[in-house]
This record gives structure tokens, sequence and C-alpha cells, in this order.
């Protein structure tokens, strides 16, 4: 798993995320924010700058709006975490088809 050890408002809407890995680095999260209808409090940058981490920690939001870990991970490092290939995750494609069998 990739945890969040700490994370800090840069400014605009740029948090500097440093991860249990030791890696560390500034996401912009301004693209990210505006795709999201339940981010739009967050456009406002005042309540931007109030996220806090919780108990997973995942990046939260007070409008209720969070980012995992993981995703952020790899928009400041690149790479997916080294679990997320690992075989600990299981995709599964099913085509719905409309019925309840």
């Amino acid at each position: 798993m990739v945890y969040i050890q700490r994370a800090h408002y840069v400014g605009d809407y740029k948090i500097r995320i440093i991860f249990d890995s030791g890696e560390e680095g500034v996401v912009d999260l301004c693209r990210f924010i505006k795709k999201h209808p339940k981010a739009e409090p967050l456009l406002d940058k005042n309540h931007f700058s109030q996220f806090y981490l919780d108990e997973w920690p995942t990046l939260v939001w007070p409008c209720g709006f969070d980012v995992a870990p993981e995703m952020l991970y790899e928009m400041v490092t690149g790479k997916a975490p080294s679990w997320f290939n690992s075989g600990m995750v299981h995709e599964t494609q099913v085509a719905y088809t409309g019925s309840h069998e």
C-alpha cells in the first residue's frame, strides 16, 4: 500500500505530498477538480487549501471530495504503486447485458 505521510498546501491548486516510501513531489489538482462536480466548492482556493488526511490516509476536503493515495502517488511519481501490478489487484471485465440472472 501507499501511504501519505504529509501533505502541505503550496498555493493555487498545488499540494506537496510526501509518501511513506520517501518519494515526494508537488501535484497540481486544478484540472482534476474541474472534472468532478462534487469538487466544485474547491474552485475557491480558500476551500481548496482546507484539506486534511483522514485515517486511511486519504486527502479529503470538508465538502466530501477526496483523492486516494494511490492516485496521488501516480500523479506525483508518474508510476503506479508497486503492489498495483503485483497480482494483488484483480480486474474483471464483465459485459453488462441488463439481465439479472
